[in-house]
Parts: C-alpha cells; structure tokens; sequence
C-alpha cells in the first residue's frame, strides 16, 4: 500500500478543485484558453491533485491523477485525527467530494516536503 512520503516527488496542482477537474477533463468546451486551466488538448495532459471524500463514515484524503481517459486513486487514506476536526470545521455533516481546506493543504506540503 502506498504512504504519503512516495509522492514527495509528484507535480501536485495545489489550486486544482474537483469543480476545475470536472470542467477540464469532463466538460470540454466548458473553459476557455485564457483561463486559469485550459482546455485539456489529449490523454497526455495529467493533473494530481488531493481531494477530501467525506461519503464514508469518516473523511478520506485522496490523491487523484486524472487524465481525459479516466480518474485513477493514487492514494487513499483517513485524515490524521486533527485534520479531520478541522475538516468538519468548515463542513459540518456535508457529504460529497471536497477540495482540502488550507489546514489540510499545509498539512501535506508539510508531509511531503520532510519525506524530500
């Protein structure tokens, strides 16, 4: 099973949300060029990024690398105790696919820069 450290030397897209991944990937034609992520042009453009799954009885952190061809987990795992508290913070009892919030996104620069 892989752990957070193997992804140290990953090019994550710290800005990309699930909304921008779905726009970019999903529903081309839906962003132009001069936005902040431009049309995806083939199966060779990639994005990594995190997101929080809170469907399950507890949120999840995963890293997705996501391409025009499919959305593929690289990493799942249970958010350490006081992050998920922070999670639940901003979004209560929410359920759905959620961009970290910036405790969580300090956290994992934080985790991936001291495994570098």
């Amino acid at each position: 099973m892989s752990q957070l450290h193997d992804f140290s030397l990953c090019d994550i897209d710290w800005n990309l949300t699930p909304e921008h991944a779905v726009t970019m990937y999903l529903e081309w034609g839906n962003n132009d060029w001069h936005s902040e992520y431009p049309p995806v042009r083939s199966k060779d453009d990639v994005s990594h990024y995190f997101v929080v799954d809170s469907w399950g009885a507890k949120p999840t952190l995963r890293l997705v690398r996501r391409n025009s061809e499919e959305a593929h987990d690289l990493l799942s795992m249970p958010l350490p105790p006081d992050m998920e508290k922070d999670f639940i913070a901003h979004h209560g009892a929410w359920r759905g696919i959620a961009e970290p919030t910036p405790a969580i996104k300090q956290w994992l620069r934080q985790e991936l820069e001291q495994r570098y």
